[in-house]
């Protein structure tokens, strides 16, 4: 069974997301959105046919990316993630939350070994 299959967003904190996303639109043309951006990018052979990286800063006073004290976190896509969360489980992997399931596709979060926070998503 595959795992990871792609990244699929990168978040970071900032002091002002709305400026941050204004100065990476002016200097490096991002197409933002109070959200951030998506970079679609065109999978293997054999693979979907489209793939999508979402980009976006968050407030430097989010809590979401807990209990990580990290400033970032990193999106990784998945397939069948309900299956994978299983085997998570069974190797003793940190599971921080509740699948969740959004018009977005399902998510989880886990801890990697250092503690940092990472989020599975299963696109639609």
């Amino acid at each position: 069974m595959k795992r990871v299959t792609g990244i699929g967003g990168i978040f970071f904190k900032c002091k002002d997301p709305a400026k941050m996303n204004a100065w990476y639109k002016k200097h490096l043309g991002f197409d933002t959105t109070e959200y951030g951006t998506s970079f679609l990018w065109q999978a293997p052979v054999g693979e979907k046919a489209m793939g999508m990286t979402h980009w976006c800063p968050f407030n430097e006073a989010t809590t979401y990316f807990e209990p990580s004290a990290k400033e970032f976190m990193i999106n990784y896509c998945v397939e069948n993630l309900e299956s994978l969360v299983v085997l998570l489980k069974e190797e003793g992997v940190v599971i921080c939350d509740e699948l969740e399931t959004s018009e977005f596709g399902k998510f989880i979060h886990i801890l990697d070994i250092e503690g940092n926070k990472l989020e599975l998503w299963e696109p639609v």
